[in-house]
């Protein structure tokens, strides 16, 4: 028999066995210490907790569920280890490798406007200066252009979290990336 742990991890309820309690646990201090020199050392830790309790969420489709020391490994393995992140970190290879999904997102770091441009920019790994000369030439020709643009920055969401801002790139969200995100803004 296993001691059951409740623990909230991004304000999320989860039970989790003992051993996969000190694993995560010993795992999060790991990733503090890594990442104690950054700037925005506890933003990047609260995305890095956001997004594995998404993993754990899925993993746990019931609140009666109780998380294992393999759910734990499984999250950990696709997070990545802050021991291997060092060489990744400097050749940039993670992102270049193996693109994760891509989803469409305004980018708020990069707009003159509401992001639309800069957002599709980054959607197809182009500049959003030739977005930004289409438009022009659209609002010119007709004023289609400014409609276009207004419905799109409707209907298209704002990249607010350090994973929407990596799944807008097509870049892997691990631990890695989310605080080389968060290093970038500075």
């Amino acid at each position: 028999m296993k001691k059951i742990v409740p623990i909230s991890l991004a304000g999320l309820p989860f039970s989790l066995e003992d051993d996969a309690y000190n694993r995560i646990e010993r795992y999060l201090g790991d990733l503090k210490n890594y990442f104690s020199a950054e700037k925005d050392s506890a933003e990047i830790i609260s995305d890095i907790e956001l997004r594995i309790a998404e993993h754990l969420r899925t993993k746990a489709q019931t609140s009666e569920k109780v998380i294992t020391l393999s759910d734990i490994e499984w999250v950990i393995g696709i997070m990545g280890q802050p021991s291997d992140f060092g060489e990744k970190n400097k050749s940039n290879s993670s992102s270049t490798q193996f693109p994760g999904p891509r989803r469409m997102y305004r980018d708020p770091d990069n707009r003159l406007l509401g992001g639309v441009c800069a957002g599709m920019g980054a959607y197809w790994n182009q500049d959003p200066l030739l977005f930004r000369i289409l438009f022009l030439i659209a609002a010119i020709w007709g004023g289609v252009g400014i409609v276009v643009y207004i419905v799109l920055l409707i209907v298209i969401p704002e990249a607010s979290t350090a994973a929407e801002k990596l799944e807008m790139r097509g870049e892997p969200i691990n631990a890695e990336n989310i605080g080389r995100t968060h290093s970038s803004k500075s």
